[in-house]
């Protein structure tokens, strides 16, 4: 059994960029979990995640 600790972010997508900010948190160490629409309905939302230490 893993003792695993995670922190998560969200991260408001611009379309025109998305693969660099991506790639820029993906760099950092960060794995997307999921995008969904935002708030406003138009600009999507990515979740992230990554292994706290």
């Amino acid at each position: 059994m893993s003792n695993a600790q995670w922190e998560y972010s969200t991260v408001p997508l611009i379309i025109h960029a998305t693969k660099q900010i991506l790639d820029q948190w993906g760099e950092d160490g960060w794995e997307l979990v999921q995008v969904i629409p935002g708030p406003d309905g138009t600009n999507p939302v990515a979740y992230l995640k990554r292994q706290k230490g």
